[in-house]
């Protein structure tokens, strides 16, 4: 089995987008894919009980398929920082049954991405944060950078923090979304980027959307520098 962890310089910064285009170019490629987002806030209360969006979207692109409990243990209903919504909801976030929920449905698949939530350092109980989970379970990490003004310090830091934990920075994405019309200096930003981080610049994922070609091309791109 090969995993990773997938976190960002921030929140909405793309990590869903990242991990749905990895685990169908995965799947393309030949391998059983699957993804978890362990820990999800703002879901939506339907008939099957509390859904993230972002969480199912990855259960559509796995090839394993798996109960949605198991892909997204953790759901809260406040759009809000996951530790502070789960003391809303009267529960607390025990990082051990992530961890073993994740490992035990892992043997079902070639590849597993875990999608972590909003950034590196984002707290999911009054002492471990999303970094202590990733140290957990001890799969290489992959930084998705929010291209946008303030990037620089917000990648490097992240950057510091990922060795600080003994994890391996498997490598880092440009997401540049609309930065391509908003972000002055671009691709000096990138340069600067590649220049201070030690890992591989894996792609720079301009404004796609699922069914565009080249957004095929960018993740095969990626797995290709992963395998």
């Amino acid at each position: 089995m090969n995993a990773w962890f997938i976190t960002a310089t921030d929140t909405d910064a793309g990590k869903t987008f990242v991990t749905e285009g990895l685990l169908r170019a995965f799947s393309r490629a030949g391998y059983n894919s699957l993804g978890f987002k362990p820990v999800a806030s703002g879901c939506e209360l339907t008939e099957q009980g509390l859904r993230n969006e972002d969480a199912l979207r990855l259960m559509a692109a796995s090839s394993v398929k798996i109960a949605y409990e198991q892909v997204n243990p953790y759901a809260f209903e406040p759009a809000i920082a996951p530790h502070l919504a789960a003391e809303k909801s009267g529960k607390s976030i025990h990082l051990e049954q992530i961890v073993n929920n994740v490992r035990e449905n892992s043997i079902k698949s070639d590849i597993v991405l875990v999608e972590g939530v909003g950034g590196w350092l984002v707290p999911l109980n009054a002492t471990q944060t999303i970094a202590d989970l990733a140290q957990q379970l001890g799969y290489p990490v992959i930084l998705v950078v929010n291209m946008r003004l303030g990037c620089i310090n917000h990648a490097l830091l992240t950057v510091q923090s990922i060795a600080q934990s003994g994890l391996k920075l498997a490598g880092w994405i440009a997401n540049t979304g609309s930065s391509v019309q908003t972000m002055a200096y671009l691709e000096e930003n990138i340069v600067s980027l590649t220049q201070c981080i030690n890992a591989p610049l894996l792609t720079v994922l301009p404004g796609l959307t699922l069914s565009d070609d080249k957004y095929n091309r960018h993740f095969t791109q990626i797995i290709h520098s992963l395998m």
